[in-house]
């Protein structure tokens, strides 16, 4: 009988959104812990992933995506950015912009690398830094705005310091990095070899006026960066996992060496239809006032409660402090709010190496007015 060789994420579970997903199917409680929406996508992109589909665009994509809808996401980002990728060599459809992050993690971490990580991060960062036998350097963003230290980013860099990863907007927080904070980025690593990867994928919900600032405005940042971002959260199509890089040639062609044993390629239909849905500009510009507006409900909604809470800058997140209702660990109060209360939420904790707890729990506001009302409900009598 084989000897059963080991995990090589020994430490490592099921995800936490699966995990209080599975709860809250089993206790018939409100989900606002994963993140995806309850309402459907526009329904012009499904007539036309339905058209395609009958046209018989069926087979295999292109492995970096079909051409027309990288050509799209180059006219786009250059809207957006100011900046217009390559759609040959610089811009990669993925499945899912998870798919993106490992492709580019295991593209450019060797053995022995650090790669400098934000914490609280999303659980797929440290996982694929490990695989590919690199180590994360953890460095904790400031509480309460969980904004970046970048004096202790600087003292956490050395020789052995591949890459850093950046989140903004950022989940699970919705803090938004400003122009200085990439600005700084950009001064920290010029002249370094240190790369970047930067996940843009929540760049159109931001909020109050501000700006979503990207890698790719930066000169310094762009030469270096892997952009990441993904049309699940654009569209509201989070279960098609269809994401996207964008890199300069020399960092495109190492991803898509990953890619192409991954994935190959990315569902064909879709990308079809999402390149021709591009054409509606005022979807993904409107998308800031119209998850705003969410955010606005839900935090009215709650004003009476007993948790303390500053509205998300972005994302469509917003983190709840409990400590003035309990003082019990984040994962077990998140645990007894499923149970008890009947709505589901993610710990903060879940998004730290160690497990640090700040006594926060993150909601999904992308949901219909009756879902958050119907949750705030029974929140607020905490």
């Amino acid at each position: 009988m084989a000897t059963y060789p080991g995990s090589k994420l020994p430490d490592v579970g099921t995800s936490i959104f699966s995990v209080m997903s599975a709860l809250a199917t089993e206790h018939g409680a409100i989900n606002l812990s994963q993140g995806f929406p309850d309402f459907n996508c526009p329904e012009p992109l499904i007539e036309l992933v339905t058209k395609y589909m009958h046209e018989g665009y069926n087979q295999y994509a292109p492995m970096p995506g079909v051409p027309v809808l990288r050509e799209k996401i180059s006219i786009k980002t250059e809207k957006m950015y100011g900046y217009r990728p390559d759609p040959d060599t610089e811009v990669t459809v993925t499945t899912g912009a998870t798919e993106a992050l490992f492709a580019a993690i295991t593209a450019i971490v060797k053995p022995g690398d650090e790669v400098v990580v934000l914490e609280p991060c999303y659980d797929s960062y440290a996982p694929a830094i490990r695989l590919s036998g690199g180590s994360p350097v953890y460095v904790p963003l400031r509480v309460p705005d969980f904004s970046v230290d970048w004096d202790l980013v600087k003292k956490r860099i050395s020789s052995k310091t591949r890459l850093i990863i950046i989140n903004t907007p950022h989940n699970p927080t919705g803090a938004v990095m400003t122009k200085a904070d990439m600005d700084e980025l950009a001064r920290i690593v010029d002249g370094n070899d240190i790369f970047v990867i930067s996940d843009e994928v929540y760049e159109h919900m931001v909020f109050d006026g501000m700006k979503h600032h990207s890698a790719l405005e930066n000169p310094i940042l762009r030469e270096r960066s892997f952009v990441i971002s993904s049309f699940g959260k654009t569209y509201h199509t989070t279960g098609w996992k269809i994401g996207y890089a964008i890199a300069p040639p020399a960092l495109t062609a190492e991803l898509r060496k990953m890619h192409q044993f991954l994935t190959f390629c990315s569902v064909t239909p879709l990308q079809l239809a999402i390149a021709d849905f591009m054409d509606n500009e005022e979807h993904y510009l409107s998308l800031p006032d119209f998850y705003q507006e969410k955010r606005d409900a839900f935090c009215e909604l709650l004003a009476p409660s007993r948790f303390e809470f500053l509205p998300s800058a972005g994302t469509y997140f917003q983190l709840l402090k409990y400590d003035a209702i309990s003082q019990e660990h984040d994962q077990d109060f998140a645990r007894r709010l499923i149970r008890k209360v009947g709505v589901a939420a993610v710990p903060v904790s879940a998004f730290y190496h160690d497990k640090t707890d700040h006594k926060y729990l993150r909601f999904c506001f992308a949901k219909g007015s009756e879902t958050l009302c119907a949750a705030a409900e029974k929140l607020v009598k905490l």
